[in-house]
């Protein structure tokens, strides 16, 4: 209403349809409800727990988490059938994507249900297995976890890994912009929480950088202070901008994202159309990142990360089975479409 998108009177209906809620058994007429507590399993499970003597028996729960397993929350309730994860990217009103994620006891006909009514609500709802990050949260860590490494090896400094990542990527938001207005924690936080869940796969890794600055309270926006300062009258560094460098930056960042975009369709965590969709429509990528493999070239993408498997010796390196399998048969991610 403010920005005059809307008129005074939309505003106002819009506020007659919110009711607030004292207690959980206001919520006992609910035909839907989607949790969006704290990351914790404990509150969760406790939550759904006391909500499942409350509601009516076809009432479907479910979740928002973005990190924590649909398997386990679920194993608290008597009924986990109708127990799944709707995950909503922030901000929920502005991005489409909605990751819908089955837990193993989930009923099948609440994915297709679950479909409909992300359809009904405007959204563009995806498939995911229950693993860790899902799908966006899973791919996407290599676009912070990479450029922090390129960072703490000195090759360049936080704006000029974002001025690379935006003029030569095309990316909307540099990694480190984007950790900063998330909170350094939170990312921070995830990035364990996938580490740990993947049983310390050096591919997920946490940087020391960003756990020092979480433990110096250097949070980001919010704190006034991250990887930029935000008081006021700060200037913004000027980043290096060195065509070579830059190139050398967003491939690097890039081979990284491709490689676990193909990891995730060689697990089959989703479909590769629903991999796209999920990297474009939840993080506004600037293209999928299976199409933007196939324009390169699958044989350079890999060529590229068995080089720096190489030099580095590390795990974390590791082209997936499935790109391999890819430039042996001289296939393209596009011949899996379905």
């Amino acid at each position: 209403a403010e920005k005059g998108k809307i008129t005074g009177d939309e505003r106002d209906a819009i506020i007659a349809r919110i009711v607030a809620a004292g207690d959980l058994n206001d919520f006992s007429q609910c035909a839907v409800i989607i949790e969006a507590v704290i990351e914790d399993l404990k509150i969760k499970q406790e939550l759904f727990k006391e909500l499942e003597g409350i509601v009516d028996s076809k009432c479907l729960l479910a979740t928002n988490t973005s990190s924590l397993s649909i398997t386990s929350i679920a194993g608290a309730l008597k009924n986990p059938s109708r127990f799944l994860g709707l995950h909503f990217f922030n901000p929920a009103p502005l991005l489409p994507l909605v990751e819908i994620v089955p837990g193993l006891k989930t009923d099948c006909d609440l994915i297709s249900e679950c479909r409909k009514l992300m359809d009904k609500w405007g959204k563009v709802p995806v498939v995911a297995k229950d693993t860790p990050g899902f799908i966006v949260n899973r791919i996407a860590r290599p676009f912070y976890g990479e450029a922090l490494r390129i960072y703490e090896e000195g090759i360049a400094e936080p704006a000029t890994i974002d001025w690379a990542l935006k003029e030569v990527g095309g990316f909307r938001m540099g990694p480190f912009e984007l950790m900063d207005l998330i909170g350094i924690d939170v990312n921070f936080k995830v990035t364990e929480t996938v580490f740990e869940a993947f049983f310390y796969d050096p591919r997920f890794k946490p940087s020391f950088v960003q756990k020092r600055m979480v433990e110096a309270g250097l949070l980001g926006r919010k704190t006034g202070s991250g990887f930029y300062d935000y008081s006021e009258n700060a200037r913004k560094p000027e980043p290096c901008r060195d065509k070579e460098l830059g190139q050398e930056i967003f491939f690097r960042v890039l081979a990284m994202l491709i490689n676990e975009a193909s990891d995730a369709v060689f697990l089959k965590i989703a479909t590769p159309r629903d991999i796209e969709l999920a990297m474009t429509r939840g993080v506004n990528y600037p293209k999928g990142l299976l199409a933007w493999a196939d324009e390169i070239g699958l044989d350079v993408v890999l060529r590229y990360l068995e080089g720096l498997q190489q030099e580095y010796g590390e795990d974390r390196y590791r082209p997936n089975p499935l790109l391999r399998r890819l430039v042996r048969e001289n296939k393209k991610f596009v011949d899996l479409m379905d």
